[in-house]
């Protein structure tokens, strides 16, 4: 089945202690939609400037990601630039130029409006509640967000957790949304303010799902070298949501499993910059990294 992916398309500029790469293809919805096209046919939907370049739309296409909701407007494309330390953890932004986003309203082609699979990558909750709107009932719909929608948005941000099945956060987030330092209180805060699954990012530490047939925590996989962990978590939700359109079954059979293939997808991202190395992975390599994740975790 298709995925539909609505977000940012960015122009991102990263610095580390040992490189600097300026203006990759980044933004939530491209990681996502790269991480979810390794297992479903991928809508995207997402604005650009008239800067983008053409090899990223080609590189989108090589992926087999539909683009007929991508628009291309008069002016630049949103830029953001930060800076990582040492420790891969801490980062700060450098400059961000909101561009044609800053106007952008989501129109989603008429294809697009009965996707079963539908992943809000981040953006603001107004412009996620504007595109489910536009759907005719989706079977699974996942939203992500961040802390700047918790400052300025948070009315929005709680409307929409009724209507959407999933919800993914990290932990910093999710004690900030309920004021609660532990997680697993949080989390129970979390689903009685709407959604049926809800899915907490802890990072190198893997992550948390939550829902009817209980708690699973899931494993990050290992790596021996961090480059760039920009776009990591949106490349761990669009691989598990691209991962879940992909099987039969009900969703609840096929969560935990697709956590994994999440949290896999998202390794090879850490590994290269923007989505360098994501986009030069075949669907072996993910296996392959599976595989070695559950003989780790089995015991």
């Amino acid at each position: 089945m298709s995925v539909l992916v609505v977000g940012t398309t960015a122009l991102d500029s990263i610095k580390t202690p040992k490189a600097e790469n300026p203006r990759l293809l980044g933004g939530s919805a491209s990681h996502a939609a790269v991480a979810a096209s390794f297992f479903s046919p991928v809508r995207l939907v997402g604005i650009v400037g008239e800067d983008f370049p053409r090899r990223y739309l080609r590189l989108y296409r090589k992926h087999g990601i539909c683009l007929e909701g991508l628009q291309q407007a008069a002016g630049k494309t949103f830029h953001w630039a930060g800076e990582y330390e040492v420790n891969m953890n801490k980062r700060q932004t450098l400059n961000t130029e909101l561009g044609v986003i800053e106007n952008f309203t989501p129109t989603l082609p008429p294809a697009y409006r009965d996707t079963p699979f539908v992943l809000l990558a981040n953006i603001s909750p107004s412009l996620q509640h504007h595109v489910l709107d536009q759907m005719r009932r989706p079977r699974f719909v996942i939203a992500d967000s961040m802390d700047l929608w918790l400052n300025i948005a948070l009315p929005d941000l709680l409307r929409l957790l009724k209507r959407v099945d999933a919800f993914v956060l990290n932990d910093s987030e999710a004690h900030q949304l309920t004021d609660t330092d532990n997680v697993i209180a949080a989390i129970r805060k979390i689903h009685r303010l709407g959604p049926r699954y809800v899915i907490v990012k802890k990072g190198e530490h893997g992550a948390i799902l939550s829902g009817p047939g209980g708690m699973f925590i899931a494993p990050a996989f290992p790596l021996h070298k961090v480059t760039d962990p920009t776009g990591a978590g949106d490349s761990f939700v669009g691989g598990m949501i691209g991962y879940l359109a992909s099987r039969k079954g009900s969703i609840e059979a096929n969560l935990r499993r697709a956590l994994i293939y999440g949290s896999v997808v998202a390794s090879f991202c850490c590994e290269g910059f923007g989505v360098k190395r994501t986009t030069r992975v075949a669907r072996a390599h993910i296996e392959e990294r599976v595989r070695h994740l559950e003989r780790l975790a089995r015991f």
